[in-house]
């Protein structure tokens, strides 16, 4: 039903974004968030047609299926206020001091829309990260147009989605090409598109060998663009001594919980829980191990999911010194994730790349240290994540700074007693970390923050007032927020 996109309509939908381009970026603030208001009125038009497809096409429950969708609408409405407010645009003003010597010129500095952005759906976020998700709304907010290219997971679902978006954008008034949707199972589509020389810059969530291959297309484009790409991340937890020792069986359950929420298919789950030997850690091992073997197996998002997951199992658990602690009671059925829990000594995980490797879905690996020298070891040789957690009390964490600054080092979100599970829409959240786990750390795809991926900054020196764009006029007719002389202003 739904065909790869031809080469000569992927050229007939750049050359439409980049004519809307030049249009849609000098829309108002207010007109970008008040297109991003009307594909949430859009959304909660489709009512349950839209969550009944997505049931249809990825095996997800319908109650989380509508907090997602919940969760998007929020997202739309957060961003387009931060759209208007102004703040992410870093308006900088430094006025003219002629008597200096040499004199200084005036010089004003704001973030400018980058162009046309190819946007990758996820598999596992059907409305949240996939059509008008984050990296689409952080576009729209910028100021930029958005291609979409459908995950074939779930086609139909993004198609009603893609028709919502073009819905609002004729609603209110705006340009042919301000959105695309188009389809594509062969990777040459995904070079296609970001090979285009219109493409200006790309938003991915998903495996690390797509999103590692979408950044090497970028780089070896004539003129190379930007990347965001999440691309998965196993999410370490340090259980700290102090704090194992008062509440092993509390952080066991707690942790049985998140390794298996949504049959482990978050980017945020838990794949790595680090602690050192003692008898409190084989307390919590024995009784996550308990906890796991009560959870029934999950269907997961598709067969290509399931199949991952059972062949990077398998291939975790043939690993020399590696130990199966315990799996569901319940045998899976087809396109089932069976919850798994194994354990290997800090020395072999150390030596063994394939143990730091994400295994997408419920399963985690309890790794033993002989000692904290071990413990900040095994932090060192751990790639860039998304998250990074310590179980710890306040002494566990004044007493072992080594460890600490060593597994901030690798993250993007560091937690403090608590689960990765969860990611919060927020102007502080970061939803980014170090390579591998995205390619670019300084960036969030989670809240409002992220519009800048998609701007670039530009300055102007010595333009008179009125030729200025009102973002850096002196009288600030927008009235936003601008450090004017080094000094916070409105």
């Amino acid at each position: 039903m739904f065909k790869d996109v031809t080469t000569e309509k992927i050229n007939a939908v750049m050359q439409d974004a980049w004519t809307a381009f030049h249009v849609y970026r000098k829309a108002s603030l207010k007109q970008r968030a008040d297109f991003m208001r009307a594909i949430v009125f859009e959304l909660e038009e489709c009512g349950d047609l839209l969550i009944q497809t997505a049931m249809k096409e990825t095996n997800l429950p319908e109650a989380r299926l509508r907090n997602e969708r919940t969760r998007t609408i929020y997202q739309l409405e957060s961003y387009a206020l931060a759209c208007e407010k102004g703040d992410w645009l870093e308006a900088r003003i430094d006025t003219a001091i002629p008597g200096k010597n040499p004199p200084k010129p005036d010089i004003r500095k704001m973030l400018v829309p980058m162009g046309p952005v190819v946007v990758f759906g996820s598999s596992n976020f059907p409305f949240a990260y996939s059509t008008a998700g984050g990296d689409t709304a952080s576009a729209f907010a910028a100021g930029c147009p958005v291609i979409v290219k459908a995950h074939p997971a779930h086609p139909q679902t993004s198609a009603i989605v893609a028709e919502a978006i073009l819905h609002a954008a004729d609603k209110c008034n705006l340009p042919k090409g301000i959105f695309a949707h188009v389809n594509g199972v062969s990777f040459e589509v995904g070079k296609a598109l970001v090979m285009h020389p219109y493409t200006r810059a790309v938003g991915f969530t998903g495996s690390y060998a797509g999103g590692k291959q979408l950044f090497d297309w970028a780089n070896q484009r004539k003129e190379p663009i930007p990347v965001f790409a999440e691309m998965g991340s196993v999410n370490p937890v340090f259980l700290l001594p102090e704090k194992l020792r008062s509440a092993a069986a509390d952080i066991a359950t707690m942790y049985a919980g998140s390794v298996t929420l949504g049959v482990g298919q978050f980017c945020t789950n838990p794949g790595l829980i680090i602690g050192i030997e003692s008898e409190a850690l084989q307390t919590f091992i024995h009784d996550l191990g308990k906890a796991i073997q009560s959870i029934a197996p999950g269907t997961m998002l598709h067969q290509g999911i399931a199949d991952a997951f059972v062949t990077k199992r398998e291939e975790a658990l043939m690993q020399p010194d590696v130990h199966l602690v315990a799996e569901s009671a319940i045998a899976p059925s087809e396109k089932q994730g069976q919850p798994t829990i194994a354990t290997v000594d800090g020395k072999t995980f150390i030596k063994n790349p394939v143990l730091h490797k994400e295994v997408f879905g419920p399963y985690s690996m309890v790794v033993r240290c002989a000692d904290m020298k071990e413990m900040i070891e095994v932090a060192k040789h751990l790639e860039g994540q998304l998250t990074a957690t310590l179980m710890a009390t306040n002494n566990d964490v004044s007493n072992n700074d080594e460890l600490v600054e060593a597994v901030k080092n690798i993250c993007g979100r560091f937690i403090l007693n608590g689960v990765p599970t969860g990611v919060e829409v927020c102007l502080s959240m970061h939803h980014g970390g170090p390579f591998p786990a995205t390619t670019d750390a300084r960036f969030t795809s989670v809240g409002a923050d992220a519009i800048k991926r998609f701007a670039r900054p530009v300055a102007f020196q010595n333009w008179p007032d009125e030729l200025l764009p009102d973002e850096l006029k002196n009288g600030n007719p927008l009235g936003i927020w601008r450090t004017v002389n080094s000094e916070l202003s409105k």
